[in-house]
This record gives structure tokens, C-alpha cells and sequence, in this order.
């Protein structure tokens, strides 16, 4: 994962970073011109340092102190605004204070590529691309190396590889600075982050008289122009108006007749904090840093060339080519019923044969051990179809397998491919490597299992594999997106806003199908409340999958989402107006739905939880028995699906609704109210009904423990309920 992130991100942004990163090492050589230039710092306090200025120029509206310790005057030459840097000893200008064509034509250029807004947003973009280049390079030079305990050792390999992780491991500490400075201050200029102190409120009294001795000013005196950020002198001829001094710690008003001070306010820490990383990115301040960062930029250019010859070299290694049976020393064989699995084949096959392993595929039902003639390793992935089922391309192998002795010195792994919503997850796998076990087959690593074609699951697994062989590769799988249709929003009602916490039930028109389509079976599929729709955000391939509010019965595509805080499809979501359209397919999830029959459902779920939970009661058409508990933070904010369910209670389709709040002044969630309803809970379950659960993990753990305290009353218990298909879970 690691390593595709990292080749990706440095292809896709290779221009933009070196544009950026040039301009960055070009201005890292101004700040320490102005440390050369600057004349000698004197211990003085404000009160002289602005009597001494005025002295030299009486029309002086300001006078800046710049991290560095350059102190600029900004003052009139006739009518002309001009400026000067000031020597504080003398109050005198030894300089133009004015920033040069060259040096705005660079910042510029590296703030916002000459687009003002728009550009700063994709320069922001490039430093949070290079953030994560940083990263990952980080995690593959500690992997490379074997473990954070060596990843300072010599490099090791040849060629482009070696200077490219070299220069990377020289320049990386300065990337990673410069990159995470300049998103903290894009985020200030954009006001995303908090609001800092601020300005006191001006003063509503003053003396209404001028000219006060600025060496008399008690607060002047005080301060030390190492302090000092910037002055701001009362306009001439306006008696109303007052000094105003910004400090390192707070900003003040002072009368200018009297000297007093009028207002103060303590500097916030998001203002301590935005000057000091200004400080760290530009180098204003700190010379020296500025042209360590400056030289890391340099960087950059070196490791976009060097990474993609690298790459590209990869891509026209012959030895990626895939090998047959009887010649390859990796067997790799599939089941799989709807074909994804074949694609972690692929990617598995892909990053063996570029370690030079060779590598045959093929399916389960084609288990010929005479054919592997110089095979020193069997590889299955099996994915279970249904409940326990082997697929379609494992058939016959279980006979086969069964069988067949084990080849003495060929190790074989298993990995399982299922969903774990149902009760026999992963059973076909299972069932093969129990077989194996007892026909002797010698384990190669141990059985492990891939969730919902979890692309985390298969790189955790892929790494014990590599540890195994030896060798050095990262299983970075994309799984293959179906085909996606297009469904505009039509209607949306939002919750949670006053409290931060933004949750929205999106509701999207079907697309329209024509008859021809019916018929060929390429119509939008059919659903339910409790399958999946997946959506593909913009920015990525891999889709985000939410559970279905609706049936394809009620006409409409129905989900309810909460903004996740850096969550890119949620986020995507919220942003939604009517007439937006989505990019999504449907995938079936039957093991979450109410059973066929007239039982009892116990429906509980939390937040953006409810969104199936009101599903199944809005199709409850025939009064079946259905008790719904729901918790959610405020009944104000958060009252999801009120009108409805009030409404689906009045007439039968909810039996009862019990509400939990947890931010109210009697916080109380979701497991406290199953607890005080416990007698029913039980009677309901003791007379066959289903639970089903919806929500976060944590949500569904907490009511797993109450319900298991409930249920052993009764003599049950959660794992005989899950076996007889009582009680599923849709958690995230």
C-alpha cells in the first residue's frame, strides 16, 4: 500500500512539487541575505526605538518588526507612501524596506502559481502530496531496511534505486517540515483554523487630546523591541484615534494625549503558533533552517527523475512475465465466484514476478501436482460463496485435494475470501485448509482471511508472505470497481450541524432504464434495505460502501451519512445539492435483513445507523412486530427519521420506539436503554425473534455485552443466535 501510494502520488504531482519546490529553495537565499545585511540588534526598548524614528521621519505610520529582527519604517515622501529598514540605534534608514520584483515574483509563483485563491488550494495540494511522499517514503526506507532500529544503515542496491534513496533519506526531514508548515498556514489564510485571540474591543472613552512624549508611554517602556511586532501611530489630526502595538504577547490600544492604556488582549495560541511555523517554513528568523529546507527542496527534481526511471524500468521488466505450470516455483491457484478474487491473484503474481519469483495462475479445478515439476511453493485463494459454498472455479477440488498425498518439501498457504456478515465466513477456505492439516500438507504461513475484498487485510497477509520468502514487496491491490451508474440527488434533510457533527439523509433518483436494458439484464440491479450502495468519490478508485435506507420497491435510492473529520467520500456527500449526481453500484448484503416469517425484529443501531433500521420499517406494510432502539446525541439535532417514525408507529409498522440521547441532561446510549428494557428484550427473543444491529463497532460491542447478559437469563447466547441466523450485525 505503501509503495503505491508513494509511486502514484510522485508521478501524478512530479511537475507541480519541483515547480514548487524550486521556487521554495530560491527564496530559502533571501532570509539569509537579510541576516548578512541586517544591522546589529540593540537592546533597546519600543519607546526609543519609535521617538527615534519619528525623529527621522515625522510622517511614520508604522514601524514592523520582522522575525529576523529587521525593523522596517513605513512613512510619506510628499504624497508617496514609502518605506525603509531602520537601524534601531539610530533611528535612521539604511535601506529600501520594499521586497524586490524578484523576490514577489517568486512568492508569488510558490504561494499560489499566479492564481491567487485557486493557486494557493493547488499548492496546498502539492504540499499535502509531498506530506505524504514524505510518509511513505518514510515507512519503505524502514521496511527496505529492515526495521526502524536500521534505518539509518548504509543503503543498499545500485544505480538510479541507491541515489534515489539516498538523496530521499538526506532530504526527507526538510520535505516533511516544509510540507506540513505550509498546510498549517494555507489553513490560516483560509480560516480553517481556530479563530486566534484577536484585536480587544476599541476603546468607546479616550482623552481627545495628542502629542504625548512617546518616551513617557509606560507600556512603551516596558516593552523590549525583541518583543515587538508592530506600532501603529494615530492618524494625524485625529484626536479619536489611538496607538496601536502588537506584541509577541497580546496587542494593546494607548491613548495618544495621555500614554494610558486603553485596551489589552493576551495573544491566543493559534497566533504563537501560526508565527512560529511562518518562522519555520520561510526561514525568516532562522537563516540557517531556511537553507536546510532550501537545499531539501532541491531534492525534489533529483527524486521525481530518479523514482520514475525507477518505475518505468519496472514496468519493462521481462520478468513480470506470468509462467507456466510445469516451469514456474510458485503455484497459485484461484476459487472464485464472481471473479474478484482472480484480481488479488493478479496483484500477488505481479509482485512475485518482480522479485523474480516465477509464477503460474490458474484455477482451483485445474489441482495437478504431476504438472509442477520445479513448484517449491502452492498458493490458494478461495473465496466462499454463499453460505460455506466452494465457487464455480473450485469445482472438484475438494475430492481432488482430499485425494491427493502431499508433496514432500512443497509448503502450501490458504487465503480465505468472504464477507464476515455471514455466519459461515470463509467456510470453503477453511474447510481446504483443515484438509490440507490433515493430510500433511507443511504450512507455508498460516491460514489467514480477507474481509470483503479488504485490501488492508490482503497487505497485512502479503507481508507475513514476503517475511516467509524473503523477499521485499508490499501488496498494493485496487480492486476493480463494477459498473458504476449515475444517480442525481433529489431531496436531502440535514441534522447535526450546531454541534459539528453533520449527518445527512441523501435521497437519489434510480436511473432511467429502457426496456431493451430489462431485458438484457443490464437494468439498474434490484435492492434492499440492508444491501450496500458502493460510491466511488472523486480522488479515488476505491469505493466507500453505505447501507440502503430503501428498496428498489419505494422508487428511490436512500442512505443516511455522517461527515467523517478527513473523510473524503462523506465529505463529498454532505457537499451534495440537489440535481449532484453520484457515481454508485449496488451490492447485495442478504444476511442483513429481517428473516422471512412473522417473528418478532428487535432493530438497534446509533447514528447514521438508523438509515437500514428505518428501511425495513418503512416496507413493515403487513404490522409484523418490530421494536426499534435507537441512540443518537441530542433529540433537538440529531432526530433522524422523526416525522417518520412517529408516523410508522401510529400505524403498526413499528411496535414501539425507545430513544437514547447522549447529550442532554441525562446522557444515556443506546445499551442503557436495552438494559431497563431487558424483561422484553428477553420474551421477544425467547419467542424467536431476530436482532439486528447497525452502527459503529464500538456501538455494537457495548450492545453485544448487554444483550449477552440478557440472553443468559433465558439460556441463550449470542453465538447460538448468530448460528441460527437471529442476529447480524452491519457495523463500520
Amino acid at each position: 500500500m505503501n509503495r503505491s501510494l508513494h509511486r502514484w502520488f510522485g508521478l501524478i504531482a512530479a511537475a507541480l512539487l519541483t515547480v514548487l519546490a524550486l521556487s521554495g529553495a530560491l527564496l530559502s537565499i533571501f532570509p539569509a541575505a537579510e541576516a548578512l545585511t541586517m544591522p546589529a540588534a540593540q537592546r533597546v526598548s519600543v519607546a526609543e526605538l519609535a521617538a527615534r524614528v519619528r525623529a527621522a521621519e515625522p510622517t511614520v505610520e508604522q514601524i514592523r518588526r520582522a522575525p529576523s529582527g529587521q525593523i522596517t519604517a513605513y512613512y510619506y515622501e510628499g504624497d508617496q507612501p514609502a518605506s525603509a529598514v531602520i537601524d534601531s540605534a539610530t533611528g535612521m534608514p539604511v535601506g529600501s524596506g520594499e521586497t524586490s520584483a524578484l523576490e514577489r515574483w517568486l512568492i508569488n509563483l510558490h504561494r499560489s502559481l499566479f492564481l491567487d485563491d485557486t493557486g494557493r488550494l493547488i499548492a496546498a495540494g502539492g504540499a499535502a502530496t509531498m506530506l505524504a511522499l514524505a510518509i511513505s517514503g518514510l515507512f519503505l526506507t524502514a521496511r527496505r531496511a529492515g526495521g526502524w532500529r536500521f534505518v539509518l544503515k548504509s543503503v543498499r542496491g545500485t544505480g538510479d534505486g541507491r541515489l534515489h534513496a539516498v538523496v530521499s533519506r538526506l532530504a526527507l526531514p526538510g520535505l516533511f517540515l516544509s510540507a506540513l508548515t505550509a498546510l498549517w498556514m494555507t489553513a490560516a489564510v483560509f480560516g480553517v483554523l481556530p479563530e486566534g485571540a484577536g484585536a480587544p474591543a476599541f476603546p468607546a472613552d479616550v482623552s481627545g487630546n495628542t502629542g504625548v512624549a512617546l518616551t513617557s508611554v509606560p507600556l512603551f517602556r516596558e516593552t523590549p523591541v525583541d518583543d515587538l511586532l508592530s506600532l501603529n501611530f494615530p492618524a494625524t489630526g485625529d484626536a479619536t484615534d489611538v496607538f496601536t502595538l502588537k506584541t509577541a504577547r497580546g496587542e494593546a490600544y494607548i491613548d495618544q494625549g495621555s500614554g494610558a492604556l486603553l485596551a489589552w488582549s493576551d495573544a491566543g495560541w493559534v497566533d504563537t503558533v501560526t508565527r512560529l511555523i511562518t518562522m519555520l517554513h520561510t526561514g525568516h528568523g532562522l537563516a540557517w533552517l531556511g537553507l536546510i529546507l532550501g537545499f531539501s527542496a532541491l531534492a525534489v527534481p533529483v527524486l521525481g527523475w530518479t523514482g520514475l526511471w525507477v518505475w518505468l524500468r519496472g514496468r519493462r521488466d521481462p520478468k513480470l512475465a506470468s509462467a507456466a505450470a510445469s516451469e514456474a516455483d510458485t503455484i497459485l491457484l484461484v476459487g472464485s465466484e464472481s471473479g474478484t478474487t482472480w484480481g488479488f491473484a493478479n496483484t500477488l503474481q505481479t509482485a512475485l514476478s518482480a522479485q523474480g519469483v516465477r509464477v503460474y495462475v490458474g484455477p482451483m479445478s485445474k489441482f495437478e501436482p504431476g504438472r509442477w515439476l520445479k513448484a517449491r511453493r502452492v498458493i490458494l485463494f478461495a473465496a466462499t460463496y454463499g453460505d460455506g459454498t466452494a465457487p464455480a472455479s473450485a469445482k472438484g477440488f475438494i475430492e481432488r485435494f482430499g485425494g491427493a498425498h502431499a508433496s514432500a518439501g512443497l509448503p502450501l498457504a490458504v487465503l480465505g475470501f468472504g464477507d464476515r456478515s455471514f455466519p459461515a465466513f470463509c467456510g470453503f477456505a477453511a474447510e481446504v485448509a483443515r484438509i490440507a492439516k490433515d493430510k500433511g500438507w507443511a504450512s507455508l504461513i498460516p491460514f489467514d482471511t480477507v474481509d470483503r475484498q479488504s485490501p488492508q487485510d490482503f497487505a497485512r497477509w502479503g507481508r507475513r508472505l514476503a517475511e516467509t520468502l524473503g523477499l521485499d514487496f508490499e501488496l498494493n491491490h485496487q480492486p476493480t470497481v463494477p459498473k458504476t451508474w449515475r444517480l442525481p440527488l433529489i431531496s436531502r434533510r440535514d441534522y447535526g450541524a450546531s454541534i459539528q457533527a453533520t449527518t445527512a439523509i441523501l435521497r437519489f433518483a434510480l436511473p432511467k432504464t429502457s426496456l431493451w436494458q430489462r431485458l438484457a439484464g443490464k437494468a439498474f440491479p434490484r435492492f434492499e434495505a440492508g444491501d450496500l450502495v458502493g460510491i466511488v468519490p472523486q480522488g479515488s478508485d476505491l469505493p466507500r460502501f453505505y447501507s440502503l435506507a430503501s428498496g428498489l420497491k419505494d422508487g428511490f435510492l436512500e442512505i443516511c451519512v455522517r461527515e467523517q473529520v478527513g473523510g473524503l467520500c462523506s465529505s463529498q456527500l454532505i457537499a451534495l445539492k440537489p440535481g449532484d449526481t453520484i457515481a454508485a453500484f449496488v451490492r447485495p448484503n442478504p444476511s442483513f435483513r429481517p428473516a422471512r416469517g412473522g417473528k418478532p425484529v428487535i432493530l438497534i443501531g446509533a447514528g447514521a445507523g438508523i438509515g437500514p433500521l428505518a428501511g425495513f420499517a418503512r416496507r413493515n406494510r403487513a404490522g409484523r412486530a418490530m421494536h426499534l432502539y435507537f441512540g443518537t446525541r441530542h433529540p433537538t439535532s440529531d432526530a433522524f427519521y422523526a416525522e417518520e417514525l412517529s408516523h410508522w408507529k401510529k400505524d403498526g409498522r413499528l411496535t414501539s420506539v425507545s430513544t437514547a440521547f447522549s447529550r442532554t441532561a441525562s446522557p444515556a446510549y443506546v445499551q442503557d436503554i436495552l438494559r431497563k428494557d431487558a424483561e422484553r428484550i428477553g420474551k421477544l427473543i425467547a419467542a424467536g425473534g431476530q436482532v439486528l444491529i447497525c452502527g459503529s463497532r464500538d456501538m455494537a460491542a457495548a450492545v453485544a455485552a448487554v444483550l449477552a447478559d440478557i440472553l443468559a437469563t433465558q439460556g441463550f447466547n449470542l453465538t447460538r443466535l448468530k448460528a441460527d441466523g437471529r442476529y447480524a450485525e452491519d457495523v463500520y
